[in-house]
């Protein structure tokens, strides 16, 4: 696990200083990338304790690419003149995730299955804080990373929706379902529609990789597998749209 994070976007800044204020190390500049986003985001007094560090465009972005090649990144431009360097967010194992099961009335779950393009896991992860997932659980092989630019489009959601790591995910799916967890795997070649499907209690909805779906090892011991039936002629949605959907039908 990296021991620190770049955040870049402002909105995503915003929620981590709010979150997490003493995780943060440092926040790098322009005097009209600060100026901005003091416009935007309201935090004058929070702003005060933080060591903020003033350059020009051209030193913010040469310096971006440092850390950027410190923690073994592609180098993306910075927008906004403005980026975070915080502590790594903390990251949970299943046994927080049971313990949570077992303590609460309902835990809303979203489980990814090998979704490793960071623009789908950020959007998804944008829509869960929206819809008030509990947490997301994916497979430590094929994990998506949280970067700068899922930082960016996550737009602070990071910050809401805990991130849970496990070996196998499989083996997660089966004890989730042995807990009375409703699991629903969502495929387009599925023949169930989800209609009855008894969500009151604690939920999982299971969401697969963007261009072959669900695994083979996962789709057998998910409970309910479901279609998102097409009313056009475009019969496949991305991860991400699909995603958005099944949360608003299935974990409202």
């Amino acid at each position: 696990m990296r021991e620190f994070d770049l955040i870049v976007g402002i909105h995503s800044i915003a929620e981590a200083i709010i979150c997490r204020p003493d995780a943060v190390r440092k926040i790098i500049a322009t005097n009209d990338g600060l100026r901005d986003f003091r416009k935007k985001t309201r935090l004058d007094k929070e702003l005060k304790t933080f060591d903020i560090k003033i350059v020009n465009s051209h030193d913010l972005q040469k310096t971006a690419e440092q850390f950027y090649k410190e923690l073994d990144l592609s180098f993306q431009r910075v927008p906004s003149q403005i980026f975070m360097v915080i502590d790594s967010i903390e990251t949970y194992d299943l046994a927080w995730l049971y313990d949570e099961i077992d303590s609460k009335e309902r835990v809303k779950i979203l489980c990814l299955d090998q979704v490793t393009d960071v623009h789908n896991a950020a959007a998804i992860m944008r829509t869960a804080a929206f819809y008030g997932v509990d947490c997301v659980v994916t497979g430590a092989k094929g994990h998506f990373g949280t970067g700068p630019s899922f930082a960016r489009i996550a737009s602070g959601a990071i910050e809401h929706v805990k991130v849970v790591i496990c070996s196998s995910l499989p083996k997660a799916l089966t004890k989730l379902i042995e807990k009375d967890v409703t699991v629903i795997g969502f495929s387009e070649h599925a023949s169930e529609e989800g209609e009855g499907i008894d969500t009151k209690g604690s939920v999982a909805l299971v969401l697969g990789a963007e261009d072959v779906g669900m695994s083979n090892a996962v789709s057998r011991v998910v409970k309910h597998r479901v279609a998102i039936k097409p009313l056009g002629q475009i019969k496949s949605l991305n991860v991400s749209v699909a995603g958005a959907i099944a949360m608003e039908r299935w974990l409202k």
